[in-house]
């Protein structure tokens, strides 16, 4: 064991180079498990709010296509992180090895108050916006169902119940249902020619790709399956190349859908844009269905990101003194009821302040997690140089095609749409700022207690 390793461990962080699962994922498995995971209840939400920012149609589906471009760069740098270092912990382990333990604490941080739980409250309103097709319950109508639906899952997950696998089947086959409908029903009928909107300004290049790329999010999730890989050489760079395609080809059909079946300004205007094109083609029975698929779709992204959140906060739980209160684990349930409390209190208060910031809540919710993601996702392109500098000799069963230019370039693009989203997206966006700064106190706080 290397010194920097020993480090690592008396930290209370334990390494698992040595530890590796076992390939046991095909390439066809790989590509089935990295496109399930990228296309969520996004793609349902994202389009009108690019529509709204593209002028354009061509530019609106230009954007989709530079989306998948930028994320198999991402995409391919996480391949080797992930292949070197195959660790649970993912970002947080490449952060700590790059960067030490405040960092990777920071991260936890972020994750725990930002990120996750500003998802977690992302999908709650899509299926709110969805929900409300089929029952309004007044004004706020988003806004209680997807309050209802963090209580009701978190408390679930409190009981114990796991999702079974034929549950999740169901779930992807309205996902897929839902997304062939949209196509086949777009693609079909006809509108008048699409209106113009307000014309493309500078500015809405970043706001555009912030939404896009908000759907395509996933693939760092993904990557990690690189170590289960059997082929790893042969097959990592294929799988991530032919996912990304296959679902750059998905999205770009739905939103050539949108734009035939909406137009331009019928899509950008729309609240819930899918159930609106049903409703165009088949009346209000067209318009109930669909939104009943999503809504169940979306449920089922909402409880996976609840499930998973908790376990990450119960890990920072675990190796930070000041959180042990996320570590309490219910041996009954086998859940880490802690957590899981933690995470679903700071979930409904972001629905709460979704509800009255001056945007509708999933674009401040948007708006709240977008600059401290791209900030992280900058500092793990920016660990992949730092440790192939400062670990040469690790092996790396998949290393990223023509560096250093791939993660160079992968960086320039974090930083634009980190300045994207500090400069356009609002109050929001310094708010989650906040949230994470606040974190270094904390951290301070850890270690006088360890001294």
């Amino acid at each position: 064991m290397s010194q920097r390793e020993h480090n690592l461990n008396r930290e209370g962080i334990a390494s698992s180079i040595a530890t590796t699962p076992k390939p046991a994922l095909a390439f066809g498995d790989a590509i089935a498990i990295i496109v399930g995971i990228v296309i969520g209840a996004g793609i349902f939400e994202t389009p009108a709010l690019v529509a709204a920012n593209s002028g354009n149609g061509a530019v609106a589906l230009g954007a989709w296509v530079l989306g998948g471009i930028v994320s198999l760069l991402g995409a391919l740098c996480y391949g080797e992180l992930a292949t070197t270092y195959p660790h649970t912990g993912g970002n947080y382990y490449y952060l700590l090895r790059a960067f030490g333990k405040s960092v990777a604490f920071l991260f936890a941080w972020a994750r725990m108050t930002v990120v996750q739980t500003g998802s977690i409250a992302l999908l709650a309103f899509v299926f709110g916006d969805y929900a409300s097709q089929l029952w309004r319950l007044g004004a706020y109508s988003p806004s209680v169902y997807g309050a209802l639906a963090i209580a009701l899952l978190t408390g679930l997950n409190i009981i114990g119940v796991q999702q079974s696998k034929i549950a999740q089947n169901l779930l992807t086959a309205a996902k897929v249902l839902g997304l062939l409908l949209v196509v086949g029903v777009g693609l079909l009928i006809t509108t008048s020619p699409p209106q113009q909107i307000t014309p493309t300004t500078e500015s809405s290049l970043g706001i555009v790709m912030i939404f896009v790329l908000l759907s395509y999010g996933g693939w760092s999730e993904a990557a990690y399956i690189s170590a289960e890989i059997r082929n790893v050489r042969r097959d990592m760079a294929r799988s991530l190349v032919w996912s990304i395609c296959i679902i750059s080809t998905i999205y770009l059909l739905i939103n050539l859908a949108y734009l035939r079946g909406l137009g331009l300004s019928g899509t950008a205007g729309s609240e819930a844009v899918a159930a609106d094109l049903m409703r165009y083609a088949f009346g209000t029975p067209g318009a109930v269905f669909i939104s009943f698929l999503i809504a169940i779709s979306t449920l089922g992204a909402t409880n996976a990101t609840i499930f998973t959140g908790a376990r990450t906060n119960y890990a920072l739980g675990r190796d930070f003194a000041q959180f042990k209160f996320l570590s309490k684990w219910r041996n009954n349930g086998n859940t880490p009821i802690g957590a899981l409390l933690a995470q679903g209190a700071i979930s409904l208060v972001l629905v709460l302040g979704g509800t009255i910031a001056p945007r509708n809540g999933f674009e401040a919710m948007v708006d709240y997690t977008a600059p401290v993601f791209w900030f992280f996702f900058l500092l793990s392109a920016i660990a992949l140089f730092v440790l192939r500098q400062r670990e040469p000799h690790i092996p790396r069963p998949f290393q990223v095609p023509f560096y250093p230019l791939t993660p160079l370039l992968f960086c320039l693009i974090c930083i634009y749409l980190l300045y994207s989203s500090l400069t356009y997206t609002g109050v929001g966006a310094l708010l989650g700022l906040f949230v994470v700064i606040s974190g270094i106190p904390l951290l301070f706080w850890n270690r006088n207690q360890q001294v």
